[in-house]
Order: structure tokens, then sequence, then C-alpha cells
């Protein structure tokens, strides 16, 4: 069964790469040129998100530098350490809505300091895994198809952020 299972996932995006054209042309879609359309369309939206991206970039890389980030970490971390939260986990948590990639790494980091059977390096796992990159969506996103109000979408993206790390550190601490 296992050995079924491994044949069947290692074809499975082959077989929907191939099936996507294949169907496609039997529907006398022109595949050729809708993939061209397609394309020339990513790149136009590419173009619109670059400012908003940079500016993202730009905002991140001076939250970080200014030593702001350390300095909440700071406040807050005798308030979460009463409630059995690793001080460690807190840049993480303040990182994820704001950036992917620098959330990736910091969790990376901190799996490399302590291990990732760790509870910092599960916590920062189920983290990863339970909170999104709110602030990114709202500027990349919407700024690209040019939705400007997005003051409701903030306070239930930061507020489904809480909720996901409070919950992933309460069953780390449960769990493990």
């Amino acid at each position: 069964m296992l050995q079924i299972i491994e044949t069947l996932s290692a074809w499975a995006i082959p077989a929907v790469v191939a099936f996507i054209p294949l169907y496609a042309a039997w529907r006398k879609v022109p595949v050729y040129e809708s993939f061209v359309d397609g394309a020339k369309d990513g790149f136009d939206t590419a173009v619109r998100i670059i400012p908003h991206l940079v500016g993202m970039m730009a905002s991140i890389s001076i939250f970080r530098a200014s030593g702001a980030l350390d300095a909440v970490t700071g406040w807050l971390a005798p308030l979460l350490a009463r409630f059995g939260v690793p001080p460690e986990v807190l840049p993480l948590a303040l990182l994820r809505p704001i950036t992917g990639s620098g959330s990736l790494a910091y969790a990376a980091d901190l799996m490399e300091t302590h291990g990732p059977d760790s509870l910092i390096g599960r916590i920062a796992s189920t983290v990863q895994g339970s909170t999104d990159t709110t602030l990114y969506v709202l500027v990349v996103y919407f700024g690209a198809v040019g939705i400007r109000r997005t003051k409701y979408a903030l306070k239930v993206g930061l507020f489904s952020d809480l909720v996901g790390f409070v919950a992933a550190v309460t069953i780390c601490l449960l769990v493990f």
C-alpha cells in the first residue's frame, strides 16, 4: 500500500501538468495563445505590485535595523514568560504577519539553535503553519487590485494571527 501511495504521489503533479493542456486542446482552446496572454497579464501584475513590494521590504528592514523589533520583544517577554511562552518565539509572532521569508528565516534559526524537536522548535513550526503574512497580503494583493479601504481586513487578519499564535503555543505546551 505504501508503495502505491509513493508512486501516486510521484506522478500526481506531472499528471496534472500534462492533463491541463491536453484537456484544453480537446476543448479546442488555443493553448499556446492562452498561455502567452496569461504570461502577459502576469507580467503586468508583477509590474503593478513592485512598488508595494519595495515599500514593504524597506519597512521591514527599517523595523528590524532600528531595534524596534528587539524593543517590542523586550517589553512583551516578561508578560509571556508568566504563561510559559518561551521569549525566543515572540519575534516570530511579530515578524510573521509582516514577512513570510523573514519569519521563515527566523524560524529556521530557532530550529538550528534549539533543535526542531525542542519546545521552541515545535512552537516555531506550528506558528509558521497557523498564521499568515497578513500585512504582506494586504499591501501586495490589495494594492495590486486597487483596494484602498483595508481597515476591517487588517483588524480581522491581525486578530486571526494572534489567535493562531495563541493556539499554536497552547497546543504545543499541552501536547509536548
